[in-house]
């Protein structure tokens, strides 16, 4: 009788531990994503508010200079895309002769070759090696 009642109390205790801990739990995850929720939204109310004032400073600026910065912006797009598009039509160009020579002097092609055989021999193996298996099973039976 005193097992039983030790066992009732027990799971008494357990039930009422097990249905504090999620509570807790919840409340704190709910205070973590109110501290992080509104932390994250003040700074982009501040971030909003700096991008209105500088651009509220940067427009007279623009408008004044605007006969100098765009031809000046035209000019340095078109410089950086030629070095961008000469770098990669030069990667392009290396990568191409370097598969030429490995091609040409058979290093590349070996290497292929050689992948091709050992594919094809472990195809034909696995093939014959089912036949083989199957055969054996059949003459042992």
């Amino acid at each position: 009788m005193a097992d039983q009642t030790r066992t009732h109390h027990e799971m008494i205790s357990r039930d009422s531990t097990q249905e504090a801990h999620p509570k807790a739990r919840q409340m704190v995850k709910a205070a973590t994503a109110v501290t992080a929720g509104g932390s994250l939204l003040v700074l982009s109310g501040l971030t909003l508010a700096g991008t209105v004032v500088a651009l509220t400073v940067a427009t007279p600026l623009l408008v004044i200079f605007s006969p100098v910065l765009v031809p000046a912006v035209v000019t340095v797009a078109l410089i950086i895309t030629g070095f961008l598009a000469s770098g990669g039509f030069g990667i392009a160009a290396i990568t191409a002769f370097s598969w030429l020579y490995r091609h040409m002097t058979g290093s590349g092609s070996d290497k292929i070759e050689n992948a091709r055989m050992k594919v094809g021999s472990r195809v034909q193996d696995t093939k014959y090696g089912q036949h083989n298996i199957g055969v054996q099973h059949q003459q042992v039976s």
